[in-house]
């Protein structure tokens, strides 16, 4: 375990973080130029491709498929991605609300945090704007978890540590999707390739902060508060994933995805393995350095198929062989 990081030090971060939002921002409607004809969704533009990135474009049954069909589910990829997203950032919007409106004055998880949920807003507003835009009806998250979500944010003040433990778990997949998307050096159509660049800017201070808010409690707690989160961690992170990352079939099928692909990219093929282990090695690197990692819950990573290397540093590129 690293050496407990000190509130005062957590409080300089929190103000460097916050000074960012302020300097460096966006807007949904200003900083993206929907009505360009250059962004317009057109059904015949080879562009929406999914990349090799995403194991659903790496996969066998969806690289052997006529053009037309690559674009349609590629469209529908990205507006389903989407959905799941602005569903996710609202969720996160209402918990980091429940949070701070207990906290006492002059505390700076304040006013980071509601620099971060105005930035949310705004990603909601995109996420939204492009499933219009694509004319894709998705209904995004699955049932039970679009249910669940409306109690899910009473966690943000009643168990802070497993709320934002849960919002790495939805931010992680999505950032690593679309790094690895932008970094593949194959093409993207300009519209969700910008969104991309504005989320990723954007994300990475909401990122740390839950890093850093982690880092301050967690090396704090006791041994059955630590040991019990050591637990919940990983669980937290697979399930979550799986909401994200995993489509639901009834709506692949409408688009002509067999279920067994669904299941073998999901995360039986090779592709979907290595993504599927790559997703995590952030948090990794983060449940090692605050005392998540003991004899109890490694056996778990590995059950769950989320254990390996944990990352030497925050974002390090995950490289395409083993």
């Amino acid at each position: 375990m690293t050496a407990n990081l000190t509130r005062k030090v957590y409080d300089e971060r929190l103000r460097t973080l916050s000074e960012g939002s302020v300097n460096v921002n966006f807007n949904a409607f200003t900083d993206i130029a929907w009505d360009d004809p250059e962004f317009a969704v057109d059904f015949t533009d080879p562009r929406w491709v999914l990349t090799s990135a995403d194991a659903l474009g790496a996969h066998p049954w969806y690289q052997e498929q006529p053009l037309e069909t690559q674009i349609r589910i590629g469209i529908w990829r990205w507006a389903v991605i989407a959905k799941v997203g602005m569903q996710f950032e609202n969720l996160l919007m209402r918990g980091a609300l429940d949070y701070i409106y207990q906290l006492d004055n002059r505390n700076e998880e304040f006013r980071y945090l509601t620099h971060e949920i105005t930035e949310e807003t705004h990603h909601t507003q995109m996420f939204q704007e492009l499933v219009n835009r694509t004319g894709v009806d998705t209904a995004g998250g699955k049932r039970w978890f679009r249910r669940l979500s409306r109690v899910l944010p009473l966690a943000g003040s009643l168990y802070p540590e497993a709320f934002f433990t849960g919002i790495l778990a939805g931010e992680e997949p999505i950032d690593h999707l679309q790094k690895a998307a932008l970094r593949s050096g194959e093409p993207v159509h300009p519209l969700p390739r910008r969104i991309m660049q504005i989320h990723i800017a954007e994300e990475a201070r909401h990122i740390s902060f839950a890093h850093e808010f982690l880092r301050l409690r967690v090396p704090r707690f006791g041994k059955a508060r630590r040991g019990a989160l050591s637990v919940l961690f990983p669980l937290i992170m697979r399930v979550l994933c799986d909401v994200i990352m995993i489509p639901d079939r009834k709506s692949a099928a409408h688009v002509g995805i067999p279920a067994w692909v669904i299941k073998d990219v999901f995360w039986k093929s090779e592709a979907g393995r290595k993504t599927l282990h790559s997703l995590f090695s952030d948090v990794r690197m983060l449940a090692e350095d605050i005392g998540l990692m003991n004899k109890v819950s490694r056996p778990l990573w590995k059950a769950l198929r989320i254990d390996g290397r944990p990352a030497r540093f925050r974002g390090e590129p995950v490289p395409h062989t083993d």
